[in-house]
């Protein structure tokens, strides 16, 4: 097949997330879309073929499908600019529809995706510590701004804030052990940020269910991040920017708008560049 490489979330000409897009008449099975992906290696590759009203759409990783992928979807919005014009195009996915928008921004390539509905609620504690363990942080590393909690947008991610960039930037795991811990939690990723202002963070976000240590840029967890924020209380203005893979020489720029409805969809948007 034929597979497109679209970085997502690109921070000028660098960085951004690598994803592959498959455009494709009709979807394969599973386990040919799970081949592919691990043959692939980015941390997701997106399927999409024509539907009625607009695309059907899956995500896998190397290891997992998952229900919603955020970088690749902007991957995907920029691959269908480019084969179909710039435009508004209805996903639908496993659990619900959403919609990627992809425009061309003359050198640049840009799409925004209307994420799922969003939800949060308070992390356990048991959950908390053992993620605390994990990466060898303590209750004295947590910004006591952002309470830990699972938040969701189409996938379900343990935010932990941490009050030290130092600290963010030091972030270390054992992979097994990680994957072991995200299997069993049911969440996809964990979403490590540290509040620079009230709008700009700095986040990384391991992801060891899908067999890929850590993610350059993740709109999924961006969304769940800015539904949390708006379930807290939190003084964003409506719209955070978020900049990841700093950390790994892979910057990566995310902008997440919020709307004061609960629960209501989040826009996540960048840029995207062809590999």
């Amino acid at each position: 097949m034929d597979v497109q490489r679209i970085a997502a979330f690109s921070h000028g000409t660098n960085g951004g997330n690598p994803a592959g897009v498959v455009l494709c008449e009709a979807l394969p099975p599973a386990d040919q879309m799970l081949t592919i992906a691990a043959e692939v290696g980015y941390s997701e590759t997106v399927f999409a073929a024509p539907s009625e009203d607009g695309w059907r759409v899956r995500y896998f990783a190397p290891e997992i499908e998952v229900p919603f992928c955020g970088h690749a979807t902007i991957a995907l919005g920029a691959a269908l600019a480019l084969a179909h014009g710039d435009g508004t195009f209805t996903l639908q996915l496993n659990d619900t529809r959403i919609t990627v928008t992809g425009w061309r921004k003359n050198p640049a390539l840009m799409a925004a995706l209307q994420s799922p509905r969003t939800r949060s609620e308070q992390a356990q504690r048991e959950l908390v510590e053992a993620a605390l363990g994990l990466f060898s942080y303590t209750v004295a590393d947590l910004d006591p701004r952002l309470p830990p909690a699972i938040a969701e947008a189409g996938a379900r991610h343990l935010v932990l804030a941490l009050t030290s960039r130092q600290k963010l930037a030091a972030m270390h795991y054992d992979l097994e052990r990680g994957r072991r811990f995200m299997m069993a939690a049911g969440i996809v990723t964990i979403s490590l940020v540290q509040a620079e202002t009230n709008t700009l963070f700095h986040a990384r976000n391991p992801f060891a269910a899908g067999g890929v240590y850590e993610d350059a840029a993740t709109g999924a967890a961006a969304a769940a991040l800015a539904g949390y924020l708006r379930d807290l209380g939190w003084p964003h203005g409506g719209m955070i920017d978020i900049l990841q893979g700093e950390d790994m020489g892979v910057p990566s720029r995310l902008r997440a708008e919020i709307t004061s409805e609960p629960g209501a969809s989040i826009r996540v948007s960048g840029a995207a560049r062809q590999m």
